[in-house]
C-alpha cells in the first residue's frame, strides 16, 4: 500500500466507517490480519456496533506494511458485495456515497414509523440487491425470531450502511409496489417525484425543469383472471371474431364513426370488448400504404397488464404488433422505438407525459386513436389531463398536424360537487371538454338487453344502535391524551404541526392528522441538528403509538372489544421484541398498567357490540331464506376485515359461512396486505368453491373486479362518492340481489342518499346533453377549452417575484461560506458558475473519473469543499469554450439571508428565485 493510498484512505475513512461492516469481509482478510486482530474486530462489533468495529479495522489496516494489502482489501470488498465502496476507493471519488447522506438522515428520522409500518420480509426481495447477502439473511432471521418490528429495525440499520447509489429509489419502488403507507413519507424529491437530469453532468449539472416520474401509483383493481365478466368471456372467444351484443354495438357506434366519444356504461357490461371493436374498426379503415396507431391508457398496473394481455391475444393473430410500456419497464426499453414499431401500445399515462415532456415522442400526432380507461379521472393534474393539455394546446394553437381520435371509457362520469342539474351539466361538459369529446354514448335503445346482463340490486338502509357506554374507549382515549402530552413535552408546538382541527380519537380524521404531523416532521428544522434529530425521532414514536390506539378504537367501534385489545397487545409485543428504547418502555408501561382493566372489560358480555348483533341477524335471515346465497361484506379498513373474519369464525351461528378476505396490498401495518397472486387466489376460490359463502373486502373490490354473481352486498359503515357507489353496487349481479347499508350513523345514510340523488342527477344530465344540438354542444365544449387554456397560460406566465437581495451560499455539510449570489452567473440558461478569485480558495479539485465533452462543455474535474474534514461534493470544473469555470449544484449548499440569518434549502435551481445574471465572457477578462 503506497503512501498516497494510505493518505487517501485516512482522508476518506469517515465514509468507510459509515458504510462498512468489517465482520462481513473478515474471512477474506484473514491472510493479512493476525487471528487475535480478527477476534478483536468481531468482539468490537458485538459489543459496540459496526461503526466502532470499522474504526478498529481501519486502524489495523493502516498499520499494515506488506505489499499487496491494499489490493487485498479492495478484493475483499468486491467479494463481499461492497461494490459502491469498492468503486469509490478505487477512484478516490466518494461523490455517489456522499449523495446518500441526505437519505440516511431522512431514514434515521423516519425509523420509528418505518419499524411500525413496514413489513421487512415483504419488501426484502425488491431491495436485496442494495444489501449484502449476509445482511439479507440476518434480516430474515431477526424477523423470524424476534418479530417484524425487530426485523424492520435491522433493515434500517443495513440500509443506513448501504453503498448502493440506487437504494433510496429502489426502496421507494418497493414501498409503492407493496402499497405501503410509509412511501408517502419516503420522498425522493418534493412531490414524490424522482427528478433526473440527463445532460452534460450525468446528474451533476441539472437543467432547469426536466422532471421525470418513474412510477405510477398502483391501485389493485381488475384482479380476476379475466378482464371482463364470465358471461362476456364465454360470449367472446378472443381467438375468433368478436360477437358483440346489441347494446355494445350501440355504445361503439359514435366512436366507429370517428367521433371523439365518452362511453358511459355500467360495471360488468363488457366495455373492454367495446373498445376492442372500436380499435379493430379504426385500424382497418386506413387505405393500403397507411397505418393507424392506437394508444390505450390504463391508469393502474394490474389493469394495464390485463388489457395488454387481452389486446395482444385478439390483435396479434391478425398480424398487428401490440406492445406495452409501464412505469416498471419504461427505464429499460426504447420508448420511441416501441411506439414507432407498434400498431397498438398499452401504457400507463405518466409514461407518455414524460416522453412528451423530454421530446422522445414529438407530439400526439404520432397516434391516430387514444383510448382512456376510467376516463372520469381526466381532471386537475392527473396524467390523463396532462396528456390532454398537450392535445388541446395543439388543437387551439392552430397546428396543421393531425390529432388522434379520443375515446374514454367509464362506469360513471360523476358530477363533482354539483348541487343542482345546471351545475351537474357544467361538470360533465368540462369533462367532455377535457377529453375533446363531442358525444356521450350510453345505452338507450337496448336497455332491456343491458338489464339482462347488469342487474341493479335493491338498496336497503338499516340504522343500528351503538354501545350506550364504552369503557374501552374511555381508557384508550386516556392513554392517547397521555401520549399527546408526552409529545408536547418534547416539542411544545406539537399540536400545531398540522392545521387539521377537531380531531376526535377513533376517527379517520385523527389518522389524517397523524399523517400530516409526520409529514411536517420530515421537513422540521432546528439550528441544533442533534436536538432536531432527537425531537423528530421522539415525535415519530409518539405518533406511531397514537396511530395504533386510533386503529384500535375504530376496531372497537365496529367489531368486538376483544379484537381491538388483541390488536394492541400484538403491537406492544412487537415493540418489546424490537429496540425498546426509553420512550417505548414508558409507553409500554402505561399500557400494561391498564391492561388488566381492559382485559376484564373486553370479556364482559354486557359490552357486546349491538352492530354485530344486527349484522348477525341480517346474515342469518338471508341464509335461512336462501342457503346458497353469496355475500360480499364491504368494510373500511383492513384491520376490520381481520376482526370480522375472526368474529364470524368464532360465532357458532355464522361459522358455516367460511369467510374469505380480500384486501389491498398496502401495508397499514406489518401483518396485513395481500399480494396480487393471493388476491387472485381468493377470488378464484370464492368463484368456484361453494363452501366460501361470504367475502369480506375493502375498497379493493369496488372497481373492475369480476366477482362471482353475489346476491347480497352489505356496506358495513361504508360509503363513498357517487362513482364508488355505482361501482360497488355493480358487484351484486345475481337476480333478486340486495345491497344493504348497515350503519349506526345517520349521516352515513344521508350521505348515501345524496349519492343516489347525484346518480339520478348525473343520468338526467347526460340525457339532457344528448338532446342538445351537436353543433351547439361543440361550441360549448370549445368555449370551455379556450377559457381553460387561457387560465393555464396565465398561470404559466405568472413568474415568481425575484429576490434581488444578496445572499450567502454555505456548504450544506460544514456550513462554511462558499460564495454570494451576486457572484453567480447562468451559463446557457441552465448551468450555474461563480466568478471571482475568492471562490477558488473555497474548493479543491480532483480529476473527474468520467471526463467527457458535451457541446461547449468539457468536464475536467470534480470540486469539493475545502473545509477541514469536509470534502462535500459541490459540482464539477469544466472547460467552457475558452474558459475554465466551476459549475455548482444548489443542493450542495444552504442559502442564508444576510440580514435575517434565515437559512433555506433548495433541491433545484429553478426553485431558488434569486436574480439570475447571464454569464458574460467580458467579466472573465477583468
Amino acid at each position: 500500500m503506497t503512501t498516497e493510498q494510505r493518505r487517501n484512505l485516512r482522508a476518506f475513512q469517515d465514509y468507510v466507517r459509515k458504510t462498512l461492516d468489517p465482520t462481513y469481509i473478515l474471512s477474506y482478510m484473514s491472510p493479512w490480519f493476525r487471528e487475535d486482530e480478527l477476534q478483536y474486530i468481531q468482539a468490537e462489533k458485538n459489543n459496540k456496533g459496526a461503526m466502532e468495529a470499522a474504526t478498529l479495522f481501519l486502524k489495523f489496516l493502516l498499520e499494515l506494511q506488506e505489499e499487496g494489502w491494499f489490493r487485498g482489501f479492495l478484493d475483499a470488498l468486491g467479494q463481499a458485495g461492497y461494490s459502491g465502496l469498492y468503486e469509490a476507493i478505487e477512484s478516490w471519488d466518494f461523490q455517489k456515497i456522499e449523495k446518500l447522506e441526505e437519505y440516511r438522515s431522512l431514514l434515521k428520522r423516519l425509523q420509528p414509523e418505518f419499524k411500525t409500518s413496514v413489513n421487512p420480509t415483504g419488501i426484502l426481495p425488491e431491495i436485496s440487491e442494495c444489501l449484502i447477502n449476509q445482511e439479507c439473511e440476518e434480516i430474515i432471521q431477526v424477523s423470524s425470531n424476534m418479530g417484524m418490528m425487530a426485523g424492520a429495525e435491522k433493515m434500517v440499520e443495513c440500509l443506513l450502511r448501504s453503498d448502493k447509489e440506487n437504494w433510496p429509489k429502489t426502496l421507494k419502488l418497493a414501498l409503492e409496489k407493496e402499497e405501503s403507507k410509509f412511501s408517502e413519507l419516503w420522498t425522493l424529491e418534493k412531490g414524490e417525484k424522482d427528478v433526473e437530469s440527463k445532460d452534460l453532468e450525468d446528474d451533476e449539472m441539472e437543467t432547469s425543469d426536466v422532471q421525470i416520474f418513474y412510477q405510477e401509483d398502483p391501485e389493485f383493481q381488475n384482479l380476476s383472471q379475466n378482464s371482463c365478466p364470465p358471461s362476456e368471456v364465454s360470449h367472446n372467444n378472443l381467438d375468433s371474431p368478436l360477437k358483440l351484443r346489441n347494446y355494445q354495438l350501440e355504445l361503439a357506434l359514435p366512436a366507429k364513426e370517428g367521433k371523439n366519444t365518452i362511453i358511459c356504461a355500467p360495471t360488468g357490461c363488457g366495455k373492454t370488448f367495446v373498445s376492442l371493436l372500436i380499435c379493430d374498426h379504426h385500424l382497418k379503415k386506413f387505405p393500403q400504404g397507411q397505418n393507424g396507431k392506437v394508444a390505450f391508457f390504463a391508469n393502474h398496473i394490474p389493469v394495464y397488464e390485463q388489457q395488454k394481455s387481452v389486446y395482444s391475444k385478439y390483435f396479434e393473430r391478425h398480424g398487428y404488433r401490440v406492445a406495452g410500456i409501464s412505469g416498471a419497464t419504461a427505464e429499460n426499453v426504447p420508448v420511441a422505438q416501441i411506439v414507432e414499431n407498434s400498431d397498438i401500445i398499452i401504457l400507463t399515462p405518466q409514461i407518455l407525459v414524460n416522453n412528451l415532456k423530454n421530446g422522445t415522442i414529438p407530439s400526439l400526432s404520432v397516434f391516430t386513436l387514444m383510448i382512456f380507461d376510467e376516463c372520469h379521472n381526466t381532471s386537475k393534474q392527473h396524467p390523463y389531463n396532462m396528456i390532454m393539455f398537450n392535445y388541446l394546446d395543439q388543437k387551439l394553437g392552430g397546428s396543421s398536424d393531425p390529432l388522434p381520435q379520443v375515446v374514454g371509457l367509464t362506469a360513471s362520469v360523476g358530477v363533482g360537487d354539483a348541487k343542482n342539474p345546471d351545475e351537474a351539466i357544467d361538470y360533465i361538459c368540462k369533462l367532455c371538454a377535457s377529453l375533446d369529446a363531442t358525444v356521450l354514448a350510453t345505452v338507450k335503445d337496448n336497455l332491456e338487453e343491458l338489464e339482462e346482463i347488469v342487474y341493479k340490486p335493491q338498496k336497503i338502509f338499516r340504522k343500528v344502535e351503538s354501545r350506550t357506554t364504552d369503557k374501552f374507549k374511555c381508557i384508550v382515549s386516556q392513554l392517547m391524551r397521555q401520549t399527546e402530552s408526552m409529545a408536547k413535552s418534547i416539542y411544545e408546538e406539537f399540536e400545531n404541526l398540522s392545521q387539521i382541527q377537531n380531531r376526535e380519537f377513533g376517527t379517520q380524521r385523527y389518522e389524517q392528522w397523524i399523517v400530516a404531523v409526520q409529514k411536517a416532521c420530515v421537513v422540521f428544522q432546528m439550528q441544533d441538528k442533534d436536538e432536531e434529530s432527537r425531537i423528530c425521532k421522539a415525535l415519530f414514536l409518539y405518533t406511531s403509538h397514537l396511530r395504533k390506539y386510533n386503529d384500535a378504537l375504530i376496531i372497537n367501534e365496529h367489531a368486538r372489544m376483544k379484537d381491538a385489545l388483541d390488536y394492541l397487545k400484538d403491537f406492544f409485543s412487537q415493540v418489546r421484541a424490537a429496540g425498546f428504547n426509553e420512550i417505548e418502555q414508558d409507553l409500554t408501561r402505561r399500557f400494561d398498567e391498564k391492561l388488566q382493566e381492559l382485559e376484564s372489560i373486553s370479556v364482559d358480555p354486557s359490552n357486546e357490540n349491538p352492530k354485530l348483533k344486527d349484522l348477525c341477524f341480517v346474515l342469518q335471515e338471508e341464509y335461512h331464506l336462501n342457503p346458497e346465497s353469496r355475500t360480499i361484506l364491504f368494510v373500511k379498513t383492513r384491520a376490520l376485515v381481520d376482526a370480522l373474519k375472526k368474529w364470524i369464525e368464532e360465532n357458532s351461528k355464522l361459522s358455516f359461512l367460511k369467510p374469505g378476505t380480500l384486501t389491498g396490498r398496502g401495508k397499514t401495518d406489518q401483518n396485513i396486505g395481500m399480494t396480487l397472486p393471493a388476491q387472485k387466489c381468493v377470488l378464484d376460490t370464492f368463484r368456484t368453491n361453494g363452501d366460501n359463502k361470504i367475502l369480506i373486502a375493502t375498497s379493493v373490490a369496488d372497481e373492475g373486479i369480476d366477482i362471482a354473481q353475489c346476491n347480497l352486498v352489505i356496506l358495513y359503515e361504508y360509503v363513498g362518492n357517487v362513482i364508488k357507489m355505482i361501482q360497488t353496487r355493480g358487484r351484486g349481479r345475481a337476480r333478486g340481489s340486495k345491497c344493504i347499508l348497515l350503519t349506526s350513523n345517520a349521516y352515513v345514510i344521508e350521505k348515501e342518499k345524496i349519492n343516489m340523488y347525484k346518480e339520478k342527477m348525473m343520468n338526467d344530465s347526460i340525457l339532457s346533453l344528448q338532446r342538445w344540438d351537436e353543433e351547439v354542444f361543440k361550441e360549448k365544449i370549445l368555449q370551455i377549452q379556450m377559457n381553460e387554456k387561457f387560465i393555464r397560460d396565465s398561470q404559466e406566465k405568472a413568474k415568481p417575484v425575484l429576490d434581488k437581495e444578496n445572499k450567502k451560499l454555505l456548504c450544506r455539510k460544514c456550513k462554511a461560506l462558499a460564495c454570494y449570489t451576486a457572484d453567480i452567473r447562468v451559463v446557457e440558461e441552465c448551468h450555474y458558475t461563480v466568478i471571482g478569485d475568492a471562490f477558488k480558495e473555497c474548493f479543491v479539485s480532483k480529476k473527474h473519473p468520467n471526463a467527457k465533452k458535451f457541446g461547449n462543455f468539457e468536464k475536467r474535474a470534480k470540486i469539493y469543499c475545502a473545509g477541514q474534514d469536509c470534502n462535500h461534493d459541490w459540482g464539477i470544473h469544466v472547460k467552457y469554450k475558452a474558459f475554465e469555470i466551476p459549475v455548482i449544484k444548489i443542493e450542495s449548499f444552504v442559502v442564508e439571508d444576510i440580514a435575517t440569518g434565515i437559512q433555506t434549502l433548495h433541491s433545484k435551481w429553478k426553485d431558488f428565485h434569486f436574480e439570475k445574471i447571464p454569464f458574460d465572457p467580458a467579466e472573465m477578462s477583468r
